[in-house]
């Protein structure tokens, strides 16, 4: 159970055998269905901010959306399989103080009407005095709940040779996941290939995959070996398989069925043995339904799936990815730049990041190349919070927006990307020249009104509601208390 942090959590447990304690969730349905919330205790619906403690006959999805890892999947995961999933960390979506807590999740039997089955989730809180370890596995760095849950799924899935579909918006390293399940594989000390569907024309893509002969059209003046064949005995990844012209679609699901290749302008088959990895930013059910991608082949690919959150949904991870970079770049660029300092770091957590890891690397190197002291501070991002400062999240690529994995972005919030409520010395030298908001020095003054308004602006994020009201969060936590408001007075 949440509060008490009595119950152990065994790697090695029986299956069959439960703990001796009430489930803080049991759902029932079909994997792949929709699941049903039939039990919820009220330490957990209290955890998660839900209106009420009882939710019975309860669509588990709004629920699921209040948990990091997704509990849908893992439900799905457990019914399939029939086996505990022990160890799992979860924080809650909304939790401003980014609690962890720790979850196992077992079969539970079938419903009365033995129609579907059922699932339980048994939650502890992890007491806040234990350093979540950060991880540097794959090349993946953090600490996350969701993080941890990516890993997992490489060790499950890595092994196997089913292909997997990776998403995630742009910059959040599918990539880097796809080289993680190869080096999780027995394919190891094979090729790991990769192949970008969208940077290569549609005449020249199949070229690209299955290879040409000599002389099979204008300019082919060697035999040239495709992806595939490279591939041979190894691992295949396609990115942004999304984009894939129909045509080659229906090629790559022949190869798929069948096992062999033919190049361009060749009337021989070759075997061969290829693990195929996928990636894709955009939604391919979708793309389905357009008619733009083929289901047949959706099915054949979308065996496996691995979703990787925008960084935003995971800030934990932003400290331990800031040291990974700077690390890197002292071995790059001869300098011992050591940390940021609380300012700057906190200037980070305060951005939306819709270039994700990738854009905090860019702008990390950026500000290392111009600082020449040991420590950077938040005047380092002064030129570059003055960038930010004018975009809102609809504003930063109309068209890929519109094409991004769940979740949806732009962002469903009129709030600007950067929100810089805390770093005084950043905002009290931009306010002259840009006329942003400065922080007022004067003793806040704010009603339930006022924070009413924020925390549902903010979706019940108090950390987001503080920098939107310009005020710390502690002010925050004591006009709370000062009030007498607790999460569930705030909600609409």
């Amino acid at each position: 159970m949440i509060p008490g942090g009595c119950m152990s959590l065994s790697t090695e447990q029986n299956p069959q055998v439960l703990p001796a304690l009430t489930p803080d969730l049991v759902v029932v349905g079909r994997p792949g269905g929709v699941w049903q919330v039939e039990q919820l205790s009220a330490t957990l619906a209290g955890y998660l901010a839900l209106p009420d403690a009882v939710a019975d006959g309860r669509n588990l999805q709004p629920i699921a959306k209040k948990m990091i890892p997704d509990l849908i999947a893992l439900a799905d995961e457990v019914a399939r399989q029939q086996e505990v999933l022990s160890g799992i960390r979860f924080r809650s979506a909304t939790d401003a103080g980014r609690r962890t807590i720790a979850g196992e999740i077992h079969p539970y039997g079938l419903s009365e009407d033995f129609s579907g089955q059922r699932v339980a989730f048994f939650f502890r809180e992890i007491p806040r005095e234990i350093t979540e370890p950060i991880l540097h596995q794959y090349g993946l760095v953090g600490a996350s709940p969701a993080l941890r849950e990516v890993l997992r799924k490489i060790e499950r899935y890595g092994p196997t040779d089913a292909a997997v579909v990776v998403t995630g918006e742009t910059g959040t390293g599918k990539e880097l996941v796809a080289a993680a399940l190869h080096a999780a594989s027995r394919r190891n000390g094979k090729p790991f290939v990769a192949l970008n569907c969208s940077a290569i024309s549609e005449e020249l893509l199949e070229s690209e995959l299955f290879g040409h002969e000599k002389g099979a059209f204008t300019g082919a003046v060697r035999t040239h070996k495709g992806r595939f064949e490279r591939a041979d005995g190894g691992t295949l990844f396609l990115d942004e398989i999304g984009d894939m012209p129909l045509q080659t679609q229906t090629r790559l699901l022949r190869v798929l069925e069948t096992g062999t290749i033919e190049r361009v302008g060749s009337e021989q088959e070759q075997q061969v043995d290829v693990r195929i990895v996928a990636a894709t930013h955009v939604p391919l059910e979708q793309a389905v339904g357009a008619d733009r991608f083929r289901a047949d082949l959706y099915h054949r690919l979308s065996v496996l799936r691995i979703h990787l959150p925008p960084l935003r949904e995971r800030l934990e991870d932003i400290p331990p990815l800031v040291e990974h970079f700077l690390e890197r770049f002292n071995r790059q660029y001869g300098k011992q730049i050591s940390r940021l300092t609380s300012d700057a770091m906190e200037l980070l957590e305060a951005y939306l990041w819709p270039g994700n890891v990738r854009e905090l690397r860019n702008v990390l190197e950026r500000v290392y190349v111009e600082t020449e002291s040991e420590v950077i501070g938040s005047r380092a991002f002064a030129e570059w919070v003055r960038e930010r400062q004018d975009f809102a999240p609809g504003d930063w690529g109309e068209k890929s927006s519109q094409r991004t994995i769940a979740p949806p972005f732009p962002l469903s919030t009129d709030r600007k990307l950067l929100t810089t409520g805390s770093p005084d010395l950043i905002e009290a030298e931009l306010v002259s020249s840009r006329g942003f908001r400065s922080r007022n020095t004067r003793p806040a003054d704010l009603d339930e009104k006022q924070i009413r308004k924020a925390y549902q602006a903010t979706s019940g994020n108090l950390a987001a509601a503080a920098r939107l009201l310009g005020v710390h969060r502690a002010t925050l936590y004591r006009y709370l208390e000062k009030l007498g408001l607790t999460r569930q007075d705030l909600e609409p």
